[in-house]
């Protein structure tokens, strides 16, 4: 595999994989805690790797022991409401940012995954962690509740089971992660490369304006009542059968032979 660096940043690094952008939190000294710094690289690097000729998924990783254990605390002592406004601003910010670009993206989580950084997993559209991994919302242990990381979280595992993460502060492994909606993956630490390469391969094989579609619809819809919905998905999908790629992969699977994308 060819590796070509991209854009430098402080706490980030970021390279070119083949057909994925590969974002690396690299604060392992803080646990790659989400200093308001690096949420401002990672919108940066998300647009950034968006926009890269031929990436067709971005993966979130980290370096050193832990994916992320949130929040960095040592900047939020004796500071004053707008601070903090602007700081959870710039969370949400990030966490929709991973929602707008049209590639997939996905988390690759070991080591821990708390608070802020149990958000970031549970705000990617795919997520694959290694058997050791941990993940939790302990905001209730030191008086802050985890309010922002609570709405990915719950839309991910459901309302029960996310009130028992927030209300105990308690983490779950990742088998159980995997069990509740949290995560799709979990496979052994040595295998965890090879997993996330297996899911950029399959999503490379598909039309990149298609994906795009999709992935686009899926968050328009999923917060609408049924009946809306279909009615947005409707829409969607008659435009998305006069588009180039699906009148070419109709025809290709009805010739049986390989489509020819044109991502459009």
């Amino acid at each position: 595999m060819s590796y070509v660096p991209a854009t430098e940043y402080r706490n980030l690094l970021v390279v070119q994989a083949g057909a994925a952008a590969e974002i690396t939190l690299n604060r392992p000294d803080k646990r790659n805690a989400l200093s308001f710094e690096l949420l401002e690289e990672l919108i940066a690097a998300l647009r950034d790797a968006s926009g890269r000729h031929g990436t067709r998924a971005i993966v979130i990783g980290s370096a050193g022991p832990a994916f992320s254990a949130g929040h960095d605390l040592s900047e939020m002592i004796d500071r004053d409401e707008a601070f903090f406004r602007e700081l959870f601003g710039m969370c949400t910010a990030m966490m929709e940012a991973i929602h707008a670009v049209p590639q997939p993206v996905i988390a690759k989580v070991h080591g821990i995954a708390t608070a802020a950084g149990c958000q970031l997993v549970a705000a990617c559209d795919l997520a694959v962690a290694a058997e050791g991994a941990w993940f939790g919302t302990p905001g209730v242990k030191i008086g802050l509740f985890c309010s922002t990381p609570m709405v990915p979280v719950s839309r991910a595992v459901g309302r029960k089971r996310a009130m028992q993460m927030l209300l105990t502060g308690e983490p779950i492994d990742a088998n159980t992660a995997l069990d509740w909606g949290l995560v799709n993956r979990v496979v052994a630490a040595e295998e965890l490369d090879a997993a996330v390469d297996e899911l950029v391969q399959a999503i490379a094989r598909s039309s990149s304006y298609t994906v795009a579609t999709g992935k686009r619809a899926f968050y328009q819809q999923v917060d609408r009542s049924e009946h809306d919905a279909y009615e947005h998905c409707g829409v969607v999908m008659a435009e998305n059968a006069l588009a180039d790629d699906a009148q070419e992969g109709m025809s290709a699977f009805l010739q049986k032979r390989p489509p020819h994308w044109r991502s459009r």
